[in-house]
């Protein structure tokens, strides 16, 4: 539930527009809904503004779809990471509206509490085409959670007159995201040219002493330019996730 929902919903039950039952009817499921295998936490979105995400890897196709049906009756945006296509066959199923993003491996449902758009102002920019499962993750958790995303593809430092070009659109973004593999050198070489926040995503593209992404991710923790964050390899979701945050607070 949203605080902008929350308040509401107080509104409509102070002016006698709806009930003490159907004010209670929807505040029920607060702070948390236990299903068994899960304890769901609805009030996520009033003390972070954003609703919990899951996490489908390691969870059955059931219990992704039922944790995303309980989380979709209240409004709020929905996102599983790390879905398989029987996650989203079983998600769809409960819920018809949710979409498969294969690329991503994102189910996603957009907000239907009527909640009004965030501003902000997202590039998403990823070193090759390999890099782009982790790019659109945290692009998809971006434009879910309420920001206007650019996406800038296959501007690896081994071609620099590629990232060169795109300079212009990069300097329009309150926050830019910034994904690669192999030595992990796109971060820095950005983070010299825009004077926003850098979020660094090491991916684990790269051959063998690339180590699954280990070398990106060093590489990015010593960098020299001080404008740049990292989060976890293949890390998509909390780039895009801490990309909005910074983005809000831009406005």
């Amino acid at each position: 539930m949203q605080r902008e929902v929350l308040l509401a919903l107080l509104r409509a039950y102070k002016s006698g527009e709806s009930t003490e039952a159907e004010l209670a009817d929807r505040l029920t499921s607060l702070p948390f809904e236990d299903v068994g295998f899960a304890r769901i936490d609805h009030h996520r979105s009033l003390r972070s503004g954003m609703p919990e995400a899951i996490y489908a890897e390691g969870k059955t196709p059931d219990q992704v779809a039922t944790i995303f049906a309980r989380l979709a009756v209240t409004g709020v945006p929905v996102l599983a990471t790390r879905a398989t296509e029987a996650h989203a066959a079983a998600t769809q199923a409960v819920t018809p509206s949710a979409t498969y993003h294969r690329l991503a491996r994102c189910i996603t449902l957009a907000a239907t509490d009527g909640r009004e758009q965030r501003d902000g102002h997202i590039a998403v920019v990823c070193a090759g085409t390999s890099d782009l499962p982790v790019a659109e993750e945290a692009a998809l958790t971006a434009e879910l959670y309420g920001a206007a995303v650019t996406r800038v593809t296959d501007v690896g430092v081994a071609g620099l007159h590629r990232l060169l070009a795109q300079v212009p659109v990069l300097r329009t973004a309150d926050v830019v995201i910034a994904c690669a593999g192999m030595e992990g050198a796109l971060p820095s070489v950005i983070g010299g040219l825009v004077a926003s926040p850098v979020i660094a995503v090491p991916t684990s593209v790269g051959y063998g002493a690339s180590l699954g992404g280990i070398a990106a991710l060093l590489g990015m923790l010593n960098s020299c330019s001080p404008n740049i964050a990292v989060v976890n390899i293949d890390n998509g979701f909390g780039a895009g996730y801490l990309a909005c945050l910074i983005a809000r607070q831009a406005k």
